[in-house]
């Protein structure tokens, strides 16, 4: 049945192969199951409830994938897009059931998007500074996000933020946690950032840091529709929305491509049953708004399992089952989640990982770094992603037309520079 189910041999690859890289591509992402319920309940959400939902959402994102599209790409909600709904609650004076209506708005658009050619559109109209930017720029964020949590930078009346007192506990143990997990990553040994989380962790219980208050409990049922719709309109917040999508789309779509050309399943330089794929994680989106989190992603982790070896969705249905089996641990994992000398590591690490897109843009030439720096330095500054993608969509164009470049620029990018230069001025979220 797996045979005919996966096409196991016409990848080269079988069952035991596929289950190992599976158990890889999980512990290699388990983080978020720690890391999101962390942040989010930061925004006033309870953590049990974004635990039930984080599980939720990825196994019902990578069991889609895994039956649909057969891809070895797992999925579940994205990091940096997790400190970005926190912000949002933070900055706009919302609860976070107005913030969930942002997500679900985005998933329904994605879940449309999915089936349209103006997916294609959007994506082929946004040009490579701009993506670049957007990932670096939300690298740096979560980056900043991390060190905050190790408490390594705090607020400076003076200065804005200063380096925090490094004889805090807290932050002895993050530098450590960070710098073990720096070690094991430089090593390329996998898993290297769930080992490097589980070893700050048992450090952070014999310095008396950590309290344990059991390991085993029986899952808490989904919460169902914490979220208000209207509230995203009442408050104009279109622009968080487009932010949330524009984010899923590309996030998503570079992680497929990437983790698939590894795994060498792309044919003519297209992915196969990509629209399938998408839906998975659109679909894991919307329902992850709906259980209360934040949007899903593919993951690049998903390349662990793929340089074990895994080559199908045999890959991702073994990454499910061992989410679902986490459901029964939440005890033990909201203590580990309460140190934030645990977390902070790998969100500062992640957002390492985002800048490797920057190489890429051709900062010679002005009118394509300007845009994707103003973006980049915009995020972490104002702490709002929504805010960088506006200002690199205004930008952008605003460059290419005075330099005499208007016609390398697509139509789109035009009007929503427009959009978002009328609604920063006249309608700015609050």
């Amino acid at each position: 049945m797996l045979e005919k189910w996966f096409k196991l041999k016409a990848y080269g690859t079988d069952v035991r192969t596929e289950v190992t890289a599976g158990a890889t591509t999980f512990f290699t992402m388990v983080y978020i199951v720690i890391v999101n319920p962390a942040i989010l309940s930061g925004a006033g959400v309870p953590f049990q409830q974004v635990f039930t939902a984080t599980i939720v959402a990825a196994i019902i994102g990578t069991l889609t994938m895994a039956l649909f599209a057969n891809h070895p790409i797992a999925i579940a909600p994205g990091m940096g897009m997790n400190a970005y709904f926190t912000s949002v609650v933070a900055a706009h004076g919302i609860s976070y059931q107005v913030a969930f209506g942002t997500v679900f708005a985005a998933g329904i658009l994605f879940l449309l998007l999915t089936f349209t050619r103006l997916r294609e559109l959007l994506i082929d109209s946004i040009p490579p500074a701009l993506k670049y930017g957007i990932t670096g720029g939300i690298g740096l964020f979560i980056a900043f996000i991390g060190l905050k949590y190790a408490g390594l930078v705090i607020a400076n009346e003076s200065t804005m933020v200063t380096l925090g007192n490094l004889r805090e506990p807290i932050t002895v143990l993050s530098i450590c946690g960070l710098l073990l997990t720096l070690v094991l990553m430089s090593r390329g040994l996998k898993g290297a950032l769930f080992i490097g989380m589980a070893v700050t962790a048992a450090a952070g219980y014999f310095m008396g840091l950590l309290k344990f208050h059991g390991v085993v409990a029986w899952p808490q049922a989904p919460v169902l529709f914490d979220l208000d719709i209207l509230g995203v309109f009442q408050h104009g917040l279109y622009t968080v929305v487009f932010a949330f999508l524009l984010v899923a789309i590309f996030d998503t779509t570079g992680t497929m491509i990437g983790v698939a050309e590894q795994a060498g399943i792309m044919k003519d330089g297209k992915l196969p049953r990509a629209k399938q794929a998408l839906f998975a994680d659109a679909l894991a989106t919307t329902a992850g708004s709906v259980l209360g989190t934040t949007p899903c992603s593919a993951y690049v982790e998903s390349s662990a399992g793929v340089a074990a070896g895994g080559r199908t969705g045999l890959t991702t249905l073994t990454v499910s089952i061992f989410f679902l089996l986490s459901l029964f641990f939440s005890p033990l994992i909201e203590s580990i989640a309460s140190l934030s000398a645990i977390t902070s590591p790998a969100l500062i690490v992640v957002g390492c990982f985002m800048m490797e897109g920057l190489a890429h843009v051709r900062w010679k030439q002005f009118d394509e770094a300007f845009p994707a720096f103003a973006i980049m330095i915009m995020m972490p500054l104002t702490s709002s992603i929504a805010t960088g993608i506006a200002i690199g969509f205004i930008t952008y164009p605003l460059l290419k037309l005075f330099n005499g470049k208007g016609k390398e620029v697509h139509p789109i990018l035009y009007v929503f520079g427009v959009i978002f230069a009328i609604q920063m001025v006249f309608f700015p979220a609050h």
